[in-house]
């Protein structure tokens, strides 16, 4: 039986969700942007989207989710990523190839829109938590992955389990301190380069 007909409104109806929710994040951004992420209220958001309090609210759970929302799907792309890299790689090199993944097809103007929403985060404290909480479902994404990886290398559990969680939490503090470096550096050095570095302060 042709099923297309079923499919094509779920799929067109996906894109249409996609395509509105951009354009609150864009008008929303623009206001942070200006006007600093605290001093921004959802109503005004709302207005300069040209939506309702309700139709916001049917994207985006709260106000720091137009920040932060896509975090969670960032975390899955890298737990997917990690999943698909060589057995043969180690711990580490397989982790650091998954973080990377995130950066492949930016540009320039990506890098300038990500030196503007860290400036955000750093100045706002309730952006900082939703940040920490954001990362805690990191660690709960790619630690079964890496724990899957150490027992196919002979690693029994529980020691799986522990390296894996060891390793993961360690790999997202130095993204954190690679990102703070790069902000301070106003973008000037590698990112790459700062997390292998405070990698190598770790490790030896």
């Amino acid at each position: 039986m042709d099923t297309r007909k079923d499919t094509a409104p779920t799929g067109l109806r996906d894109r249409t969700r996609r395509a509105v929710r951009q354009e609150i994040s864009a008008a929303a951004m623009d206001l942070f942007l200006r006007e600093g992420f605290e001093n921004t209220t959802v109503d005004q958001v709302v207005e300069a989207a040209g939506i309702s309090r309700r139709s916001f609210f049917r994207y985006f759970a709260t106000k720091e989710d137009v920040v932060l929302g896509d975090l969670l799907e960032r975390g899955r792309r890298v737990a997917a990523e990690l999943a698909r890299r060589p057995v043969e790689e180690t711990p580490w090199e397989a982790v650091r190839a998954a973080l990377l993944a995130l950066r492949q097809g930016e540009d320039a103007s990506s890098d300038a829109t990500a030196l503007a929403l860290g400036r955000m985060l750093q100045s706002s404290p309730t952006l900082r938590a939703r940040h920490l909480e954001k990362q805690l479902a990191w660690r709960e994404l790619l630690v079964p992955e890496l724990a899957a990886r150490l027992r196919a290398t002979g690693v029994s559990d529980p020691a799986a389990q522990r390296r894996a969680t060891a390793i993961i939490a360690t790999a997202v503090v130095c993204l954190d301190t690679a990102s703070e470096a790069w902000l301070a550096l106003d973008g000037a050095a590698s990112l790459e380069d700062l997390w292998d570095e405070a990698v190598a302060a770790v490790r030896d």
